[in-house]
């Protein structure tokens, strides 16, 4: 999952484009353009960043752009933006979400002899799809309504015009757009981090499915939010960048009270706590001011020359890559009792990896806490994982395991026997549990809960997605 970042100005808005995209979140992204509006004309550029940092690859193009419109977006895997003409006139337009039903809406789309651009993948580019729905319709409004209502999943995008930008959240809030403001003009962007140290004070969130149109003078709301909202509880725990703040709470703040919530449930008696970085930083901290264990940092990431787009689509690369970037500091290991929090647990491999890491070092103990619980259920809404099934993640494995069940897919029942393994308290989630502890050769494993998880986030919970922990939409 990538993210975006739009400036309307009364200057022109290059450099704020520039480092605002830059600094949106590059976790395992491939892909990043902009799109600027200058004299009447866009100009484009879109660059391949799996091996170079954003900034390198559109340092020329940051010299050549010139326009007081823009947007930008770092993009999973598709190249972005998409320049359109069509009746509502010329337009460039990003997105971040996911289409759980494309499929359907392409046949449906191409049976009106439209046709689409296939990727080097062989897959069509949902921002394509997007802005070949919104075509369908008499008006940008009426299309970006329409497009909402049509697409099963998430999705959230910005849409540079003669006009100005608008700036779209999905139906349903899975993920955040934020409005900054400051005395030449507006920006749109997915984390605030992007625009704090840019001159921008924070002006508002959309709201669930709000539409909103801004330029150089200020933004307006064109259709009004919902009043349903599921966002997406991950953004705390894992994706969102430690400065970030999404509907008033902090990203840094919320994983501080996740390890004291934590440690207010353990047991556990370590030398030290510690945390996988960057993530699991914060919620160590939290566990440890709690229950009073010294914070050390026996892992460092090693970032000088580890752009953080870097991520080979081979997993066993990427699991290598991932180890050689955490540096072990020897004598904050060996001979020492640790307690280790990740922001997560999901295929097991990176994980298991980091604790014979330790124990070959000379740590006596490895204890681990992943900071959420179990995760049991792929995401719909949102591009987190590049898992292609289910059944890579180890509680699905581990839970066939102990069910006696196969493991190549989904089976009749699965529903009921998954709901089983989410309670915490249930011998079911125990034998899990200790499967898991087993299997990963840790000393012990307790899993954050998900309902101290909730607490930590501190808004009202039926505003929070938590599908890919409990399977309810």
């Amino acid at each position: 999952m990538g993210g975006f970042f739009g400036v309307t100005s009364k200057e022109d808005c290059v450099f704020d484009l520039f480092f605002g995209t830059d600094y949106h979140s590059h976790l395992g992204t491939r892909r990043a353009g902009m799109s600027v509006l200058g004299d009447g004309k866009f100009n484009r550029a879109i660059h391949n960043i799996s091996n170079a940092p954003f900034r390198t690859k559109f340092e020329s193009d940051f010299h050549e752009m010139k326009g007081n419109y823009g947007i930008g977006v770092i993009s999973d895997f598709e190249a972005q933006p998409v320049h359109v003409r069509s009746h509502h006139g010329s337009y460039s337009i990003v997105t971040v979400g996911k289409i759980n039903n494309m499929p359907t809406l392409v046949e449906r789309i191409m049976n009106g002899h439209t046709h689409f651009f296939e990727m080097s993948n062989g897959d069509i580019s949902q921002t394509e799809l997007v802005a070949a729905l919104i075509n369908r319709k008499d008006n940008f409004i009426e299309g970006i309504k329409f497009a909402q209502e049509q697409i099963e999943g998430s999705m959230s995008m910005l849409i540079l015009t003669q006009k100005g930008i608008y700036t779209v959240r999905d139906n349903l809030g899975r993920t955040p757009v934020v409005i900054g403001k400051k005395d030449t003009g507006m920006c749109a962007c997915l984390e605030n981090t992007s625009f704090l140290n840019l001159g921008y004070t924070f002006h508002k969130e959309l709201g669930p499915g709000e539409v909103c149109v801004m330029d150089e003078n200020g933004i307006r709301t064109l259709v009004d939010p919902g009043k349903d909202m599921k966002i997406c509880t991950f953004l705390w725990v894992y994706y969102g960048y430690p400065s970030s703040t999404f509907e008033g709470m902090s990203v840094e703040q919320m994983r501080n009270r996740c390890g004291s919530n934590m440690a207010k449930r353990d047991d556990a008696k370590p030398d030290v706590v510690a945390g996988v970085p960057d993530s699991g930083t914060a919620h160590a901290i939290g566990y440890s001011n709690h229950a009073h264990i010294p914070f050390s940092r026996p892992l460092i990431k090693y970032t000088p020359t580890w752009p953080r787009s870097f991520m080979p689509t081979v997993q066993t690369r990427r699991d290598l890559i991932a180890k050689m970037k955490l540096i072990a500091v020897e004598d904050l290991i060996k001979d020492k009792s640790l307690l280790i929090i990740d922001d997560s647990i999901v295929r097991g491999t990176q994980l298991r990896e980091t604790a014979e890491f330790l124990y070959d070092i000379g740590a006596k103990e490895v204890h681990v806490r992943p900071a959420c619980p179990p995760i049991l259920y792929g995401c719909k809404y949102l591009n987190f994982s590049r898992s292609t099934s289910e059944m890579e993640l180890i509680g699905r494995r581990i839970i066939n395991e102990l069910e006696g069940r196969t493991v190549d897919g989904t089976q009749p029942g699965d529903d009921e026997i998954l709901k089983k393994y989410t309670d915490p308290d249930s011998e079911d989630y125990a034998k899990m549990n200790e499967k898991i502890k087993e299997e990963m050769g840790f000393t012990s494993l307790r899993y954050n809960r998900l309902d101290d998880m909730i607490d930590a986030v501190g808004i009202d919970p039926s505003k929070l997605c938590t599908y890919c922990w409990n399977g309810e939409e």
